[in-house]
């Protein structure tokens, strides 16, 4: 790779807003970067060079995967706590996000943020925030998780529906479940996958108890995804029709349309309610609906919740190649929109 790419200072926020061309052509040199992991053909293109990591809230695999990706790409990446920084907020004075930005842009070739749940006092907030950094800021911008969009999870998990049911994904089909859990989850994940699934034309589905609905934006750009593919698009709130012929299942909890007010998340007033949908498991009986489906998830597993382990460690799981690839589909974004 010489010179910079087309993609040179390109935000991921969701994958929505890349080209579908683009989004294949970041998943083939992940595959390949896989393939060639420690190739000096990719050990140089961050070299010296460093992406700052700005984390709301704490991680497994989203650390892990940046920081061993800027390593093997011959950069750094540095780690940044909202506490450990004088930041202005509602309530105290501080540097502004647009001063932040600016002084971040001058230090770094690429700024991750990471903010969920309970960092934010309501939906959208976190996608806001995202964006006031993109608008002030010259260095890409990549989300590490906020509260409505996760593309690096989503392109992670088109990577691994193409490593087992092959490149073309069309007419294949997926389905979201809502998933019985004590973990009060945000959209963001379950909603990328919406969105980048249906874009690689396979037929979506998604099912919930009613009160778990969506963001609507979202769920039109669905419809428009598969209706440019010619694909379907289905919604209910049956706990078991919707595994019928899938190809892949993915189980995930998130919260209610009622998680937040009064500026802040009603954290165990969300896990108590979802506690009570006892029929929302992923289980062996329901998987044997599907086309002998996979079974996505983009971890941590709420087992015996979202999922009997059963089914989480069965042979149709591939909920560790998918946390794998993580890190490669992180590489391939961090080299296209930050190498030279």
């Amino acid at each position: 790779m010489e010179g910079k790419s087309k993609y040179f200072g390109k935000d991921l926020i969701t994958t929505q807003e890349w080209t579908k061309e683009e989004l294949i052509e970041t998943l083939e040199l992940a595959e390949e970067m896989q393939q060639k992991r420690f190739s000096p053909e990719f050990t140089g293109i961050l070299a010296y060079k460093s992406f700052l990591m700005f984390f709301y809230n704490s991680s497994v695999r989203t650390r892990q995967s940046f920081e061993i990706a800027a390593t093997e790409l011959g950069g750094h990446a540095l780690f940044l706590e909202p506490s450990s920084m004088r930041l202005k907020t509602k309530d105290t004075a501080g540097e502004t996000t647009e001063d932040a930005a600016g002084v971040m842009n001058r230090y770094g070739v690429g700024l991750g943020i990471r903010i969920l749940e309970d960092k934010i006092a309501e939906y959208g907030q976190g996608d806001d925030l995202l964006r006031e950094y993109a608008k002030y800021a010259d260095i890409p911008i990549i989300s590490m998780a906020h509260d409505r969009f996760h593309p690096c999870q989503g392109l992670a998990d088109i990577m691994g529906y193409r490593k087992h049911l092959g490149k073309d994904l069309k007419g294949k089909t997926i389905t979201h479940l809502w998933g019985h859990g004590a973990l009060a989850r945000s959209h963001c994940s379950v909603q990328e996958s919406m969105l980048i699934s249906s874009r690689m034309g396979m037929n979506v589905r998604v099912a919930h108890p009613k009160g778990y609905e969506l963001d609507d934006e979202v769920l039109e750009w669905t419809k428009k995804n598969c209706a440019e593919n010619g694909t379907s698009f289905e919604l209910s709130n049956d706990p078991a029709e919707t595994y019928d012929d899938a190809d892949v299942v993915y189980s995930r909890n998130w919260m209610s349309t009622e998680a937040y007010s009064g500026g802040e998340l009603h954290k165990q007033d969300e896990i108590e309610k979802a506690l009570k949908y006892t029929d929302w498991i992923c289980d062996e009986e329901k998987m044997k609906r599907s086309n002998n489906g996979l079974f996505s998830h983009p971890m941590p597993v709420d087992r015996s919740h979202e999922v009997t382990d059963e089914v989480a460690s069965g042979d149709r799981s591939i909920i560790l190649d998918i946390a794998e690839n993580r890190l490669h589909v992180q590489k391939a974004v961090m080299a296209l929109t930050m190498g030279e």
